[in-house]
C-alpha cells in the first residue's frame, strides 16, 4: 500500500497534485478539521462512493492512520479510483508536525 507523509501529502495537496478525504466520524471532525477536505466517514463510504473525487491521486486521512489504511485497501481493490494512498499517522501527525487545522488539537 502506497502512504504519504503528512508533509509530503500537505504539499501534494497545496499543489493540486492530489486529493485528500477524511474518514473520520463526524463528531471527530467537528472538533477538529482541516479546512477544504471533504469528509466521508468510514460508516457511510459506500452509500457514498460518487463523491469521492476522481482525477487526481487520492489521499485517505483518518485520527491515525488505522481507518484510512482499510479504506486505502478497499477503494483499490475497488480499482476504480486510481492510485489511492494512505496518510501516515493521520490528524495526530497532521497536527504534530504544525500544519493547518481548525478546531481542537486532535486526541
Amino acid at each position: 500500500m502506497k502512504q504519504y507523509t503528512v508533509k509530503d501529502a500537505y504539499d501534494a495537496w497545496q499543489a493540486g497534485e492530489v486529493a485528500i478525504v477524511d474518514v473520520r466520524e463526524e463528531r471527530e471532525h467537528d472538533t477538529t478539521r482541516v479546512p477544504g477536505i471533504p469528509l466521508i466517514p468510514m460508516s457511510e463510504l459506500q452509500d457514498r462512493l460518487e463523491e469521492i473525487p476522481t482525477g487526481l491521486p487520492l489521499v485517505i486521512l483518518c485520527r491515525s492512520g488505522n481507518r484510512s489504511a482499510t479504506v486505502t485497501d478497499f477503494l483499490n481493490d475497488l480499482g476504480d479510483y486510481g492510485e489511492v494512498a494512505n496518510l501516515e499517522g493521520g490528524i495526530l501527525a497532521w497536527a504534530a508536525n504544525g500544519l493547518p487545522y481548525e478546531g481542537d488539537p486532535p486526541q
